[in-house]
């Protein structure tokens, strides 16, 4: 797992584009072992078809807990750093909220609140499946970064399927980012907002992110969200 750093010129990518890559996150291996999870309906504990509520085609999976081994420790692991990145926003948009160093804290504050319910989750994509622009937001405990992993290899998995952020800049039209990524890489992005600088110091932005259409093929990946839902 590579080290997150507020150096990383990966990271950096986050204040000049609202997401950066952290390549190779994963091994082919380890991403095949992720996919295979699916076949275990013991491992999840609910499934959502897009199509059903309107919010795009495909069909995803959240895991229970106990989480799977991999996918607790990377939920672990990668949560320090982006916790430093969530209070450095938090103070250059002038608010008092700040986030613990381990992520065990910070979970214990979301069940304080009532949000007992993991949200980790598999995501799977067929044939003209897509993702609505969308939030996740699962509660008054909201972490503001998150983390996707492709675990399909592109061109030869699927086609199409890139991941697509939208920003809403205040007084003007929204600014399209889409994210290339290869088998085992991810993408940290903002779960709801992000601080830009301005005139007169840092302003708010909204962000959204999806899937646009996949063209063949199957396109999996993993979504690390670090608040749980109530």
């Amino acid at each position: 797992m590579p080290a997150m750093t507020p150096a990383d010129p990966d990271l950096a990518d986050l204040d000049t584009h609202g997401a950066a890559v952290l390549p190779t996150l994963l091994s082919p291996a380890e991403c095949a072992s992720m996919v295979a999870l699916w076949d275990d309906p013991a491992r999840f504990r609910k499934e959502v078809v897009m199509a059903r509520h309107g919010y795009g085609s495909g069909t995803y999976r959240y895991f229970d807990y106990p989480l799977p081994e991999p996918v607790a420790r990377l939920r672990t692991a990668l949560y320090p750093s982006l916790a430093r990145i969530a209070n450095r926003w938090a103070a250059q948009l002038g608010r008092s909220e700040s986030y613990p160093e381990e992520h065990q804290a910070y979970i214990d504050r979301c069940r304080a609140l009532g949000q007992i319910k993991p949200t980790p989750l598999i995501l799977r994509y067929g044939p003209g499946d897509w993702n609505a622009l969308h939030q996740d937001i699962y509660g008054e405990c909201v972490f503001p970064l998150q983390v996707v992993v492709l675990l399909s290899a592109p061109g030869r998995d699927f086609s199409g399927g890139e991941f697509v952020l939208s920003e809403q800049r205040p007084r003007m039209q929204s600014r399209p980012e889409v994210v290339h990524m290869e088998q085992g890489d991810a993408v940290v992005f903002p779960v709801r907002e992000r601080p830009v600088p301005g005139q007169r110091g840092y302003r708010k932005v909204q962000l959204r992110h999806g899937v646009s259409r996949v063209r063949y093929g199957e396109r999996w990946t993993l979504g690390i969200i670090f608040h749980d839902a109530a």
